[in-house]
């Protein structure tokens, strides 16, 4: 195998890409916040800092499509791993607050997260299957709204019970944000169903 030229070890170790690369490694880290929950005397201090570590990668998801753009550093890599990064993320958290002591995301809300999860990865696969079919499907506004509101009720969720004690129903808020989000999901989901379909039917 060819080693990499100077350009390309220049386009992987870019800001933006190093951004989306921090964004993955928060995953394990919010990760361990929550098993040093059980181990701590005080989990409030572990659900603060799964939350600052939550929105710090937030930021990263905005700043390094934006620096690369703005610079003009876009690149293979970083418009694979972006996406890749952005559902770990969601996905581990969900995921961790559904099985938390504190069962934080439990009973019916459980659907919500399924919900969410479950259009990420189908509107993955639709978006791949498309992209061979050089076919390419437009973030709508509502889908922005969608992920801005999604990630404000994961966030609210993360620090969750340590939150309640200074801002009552801090938990409730995050559930119907993310009741929101899930209703708002099933949408967008569908209406990126209906424009790829089309083009499954040409094929």
């Amino acid at each position: 195998m060819s080693q990499p030229t100077v350009q390309q070890q220049r386009i992987a170790f870019s800001l933006p890409n190093l951004l989306t690369y921090a964004r993955i490694l928060a995953v394990p880290m919010i990760v361990l916040c929550f098993f040093l929950e059980g181990k701590l005397q005080s989990s409030d201090f572990a659900r603060w800092t799964a939350l600052a570590i939550f929105i710090a990668a937030s930021v990263t998801d905005y700043l390094d499509g934006y620096l690369a753009r703005t610079w003009k550093q876009t690149s293979n890599i970083g418009r694979m791993l972006d996406p890749i990064a952005d559902k770990l993320l969601v996905a581990t958290c969900l995921l961790l607050l559904a099985a938390d002591t504190d069962h934080t995301i439990a009973g019916w809300t459980l659907w919500a997260a399924i919900i969410i999860l479950c259009r990420e990865i189908l509107v993955s696969g639709l978006r791949e299957y498309l992209a061979a079919l050089k076919v390419s499907v437009p973030v709508t506004r509502l889908a922005k709204w969608k992920t801005a509101i999604q990630m404000v009720a994961i966030a609210t969720l993360l620090v969750g019970p340590a939150g309640d004690k200074i801002v009552p129903y801090t938990t409730q808020i995050g559930i119907t944000l993310l009741w929101i989000s899930a209703i708002i999901t099933l949408y967008t989901g569908y209406d990126y169903f209906r424009a790829g379909l089309k083009h499954i039917i040409e094929e």
